[in-house]
């Protein structure tokens, strides 16, 4: 019984090519079939043995080559980069995102990475993946962070920032942070006017949850709420490495509605957020330039008094982040020096004595305080700033 051959026109114009002495032609047609047929692995190695042939190199290797000049070994490695970004490209058009990804991830290059994912119709199939690509390899954290909050819902979308997103970089968390303020906002408007409607027979004419529960100040007594409530401490948490003011006057909207909250509904934090709503709401209204003052009084309260070796250094960090982002970075500075031990290992809420200096742009007292804890390398390099 004779074999089948599924593709004999391939097999027998490679062989004609070849055998005319037109081996990179060759090579381009064997590129060009794996391609159409959809042999996304395939092509990258057919790409690969294109470009060794044109760099003069065996077409396949079969030992390890003794090492190369520099300017082969650069042409070698921008032709594989050019390479890896063909197929992964490819991979992704065809919605095979894992596939994909593991020649698009040594490309190195994000903004285009994400707009080629942008392309991307989501799918039950290549949901998880393509989560796993935008979140937690950092490609998009915006669309990620935004089609979890549309397919898992808030609390599946509150455990994936605590888990994926904690971690990463203040920038990233501030965009998924936004996000969910945005949407647990925006629920929770909807069910508190769903909730008036039903009771009064009309839509509040109060724009705010604040300004709803100030003109029925009962509504919330018995123990009712209108959302998960700890979907609401959890987003009132993580609002604050948020920076843009409309998104923080929603959230000290979300803090004013869960401090009018039943108490048993009202979760304590961890310190100096033990008081999660009254402290959320003195740290957003200073964020907002609404009473500064009595803001950065109650966190320095909080710094003197939380028990440093219980709490470590949370409370310095936080009254340092906090002082900065009102505009006081000389005090930040000073409250830097006075409260954090030189050497402390800190948890990254609060800018560093460089960043610092940078804000207030002047480095001489990052000067006096490195040469005044015998920090050599940070005197230097604020030597080298100014």
């Amino acid at each position: 019984m004779t074999n089948h051959d599924p593709a004999p026109a391939i097999y027998d114009q490679l062989l004609q090519l070849s055998e005319q002495g037109q081996k990179s032609d060759a090579l381009d047609a064997l590129i060009q079939y794996v391609d159409q047929a959809g042999q996304y692995h395939e092509l990258f190695e057919a790409l690969k043995m294109k470009l060794r042939w044109d760099l003069g190199l065996p077409a396949a290797q079969v030992e390890p080559e003794t090492p190369l000049d520099e300017e082969t070994e650069i042409k070698l490695e921008r032709g594989l980069i050019a390479a890896c970004r063909r197929v992964g490209e490819a991979f992704f058009r065809a919605g095979k995102i894992r596939d994909g990804w593991m020649y698009l991830r040594p490309v190195g290059d994000p903004k285009w990475i994400a707009e080629i994912t942008s392309r991307v119709q989501v799918t039950d199939e290549n949901f998880d993946d393509l989560q796993q690509v935008l979140l937690h390899e950092g490609v998009d954290i915006r669309r990620g962070y935004q089609l979890s909050l549309e397919r898992l819902g808030t609390c599946n979308s509150i455990t994936l920032f605590e888990q994926a997103l904690a971690s990463r970089p203040r920038s990233d968390q501030q965009v998924a942070a936004e996000l969910l303020v945005r949407h647990v906002h925006r629920e929770l408007l909807a069910n508190l006017r769903g909730d008036i409607q039903r009771r009064e027979g009309n839509s509040p004419v109060e724009t705010t949850a604040e300004e709803i529960l100030q003109a029925r100040p009962d509504l919330l007594k018995s123990g009712s709420y209108h959302l998960d409530t700890s979907h609401l401490a959890s987003t009132v948490r993580f609002a604050r490495v948020v920076d843009d003011p409309a998104v923080l006057r929603l959230a000290l909207d979300i803090a004013h509605y869960g401090r009018k909250l039943h108490p048993q509904y009202q979760y304590p934090g961890e310190e100096p957020f033990l008081d999660l709503y009254p402290a959320s709401i003195a740290f957003f209204r200073a964020l907002l330039g609404q009473q500064v003052e009595a803001g950065i009084r109650y966190f320095t309260q909080k710094a003197d008094s939380v028990d440093q070796g219980h709490y470590g250094l949370l409370a310095f960090e936080v009254l340092i982040d906090l002082l900065s982002r009102c505009g006081r970075h000389a005090e930040a500075i000073t409250a830097l020096d006075q409260r954090v031990p030189s050497g402390s290992r800190t948890l990254g809420i609060a800018p560093s004595l460089l960043q610092l200096s940078q804000r207030l742009g002047d480095y001489r007292p990052m000067q006096e305080l490195a040469k005044h804890r015998g920090d050599l390398l940070s005197y230097t390099a604020a030597l080298m700033r100014s």
